[in-house]
């Protein structure tokens, strides 16, 4: 059976390296499982009836892990919506001081809407928060006159804890990620019910290859 996360064929810059793979596993049973159920019938009707409940159980846990899901997303949006309040209180400061990208605020303009976001669209606008972010640091350090501005310096404070909010907030994300990507392939009983409900895999939050490139760089 071939490998459904394929770190060798899915496209990767040269030389191998440690990053998410950003795709989704459809969960599928085969035949096994419906014998295994007709066995159940078969055999007597308490068993069938004590794993059809079993399987309601599932499916609710499931529904409940979905909506734990959601609410970890939310809590990612929360804090990135209030980062943008914060980067544009920042940058409103600092509009003579430096160009920013008036698209980018735009887009993550989006999120102050309160509609749900797909994961890669929080991925997305995190970055573009994370470029707007180094732009107001880099006007910030270039403008050592602008360093006395209380306001200024609150911004980036404030900014500064909100990054690491998020972090935070995304490791429980994956956290719970982690958890679903398991229990959807529990067989029998979480695993039959996915694959009926039609469930696949969710996509972990990563870092961006900017970032990762910086990483690697010497700062001192």
């Amino acid at each position: 059976m071939a490998n459904g996360l394929d770190e060798l064929n899915d496209p990767v810059s040269a030389g191998r390296d440690v990053r998410v793979i950003n795709k989704q596993i459809p969960v599928k049973v085969g035949v096994g499982s419906t014998i295994f159920q007709v066995v159940l019938w078969l055999l007597c009707i308490i068993p069938g009836l004590i794993f059809t409940i079993m399987k309601v159980q599932a499916k609710s846990y499931l529904k409940q892990l979905e909506q734990k899901l959601q609410h970890d997303a939310s809590t990612i949006d929360n804090y990135l919506e209030q980062r943008v309040v914060i980067l544009q209180n920042a940058a409103k400061l600092l509009d003579k001081a430096v160009d920013l990208d008036k698209e980018t605020f735009t887009k993550i303009a989006a999120f102050r809407s309160g509609n749900a976001q797909s994961d890669d669209v929080r991925n997305s606008v995190a970055t573009q928060l994370d470029a707007v972010g180094s732009k107001i640091n880099v006007a910030f350090e270039n403008y050592p006159d602008l360093k006395a501005h209380q306001e200024i310096a609150d911004c980036l404070q404030q900014n500064a804890y909100l990054q690491k909010e998020i972090t935070a907030a995304r490791e429980v994300y994956n956290d719970t990620v982690n958890r679903w990507n398991a229990d959807i392939f529990a067989w029998p009983t979480k695993m039959i019910v996915a694959a009926k409900e039609g469930y696949t895999t969710r996509i972990p939050f990563s870092t961006t290859d900017e970032v990762r490139q910086k990483a690697r760089e010497v700062f001192f």
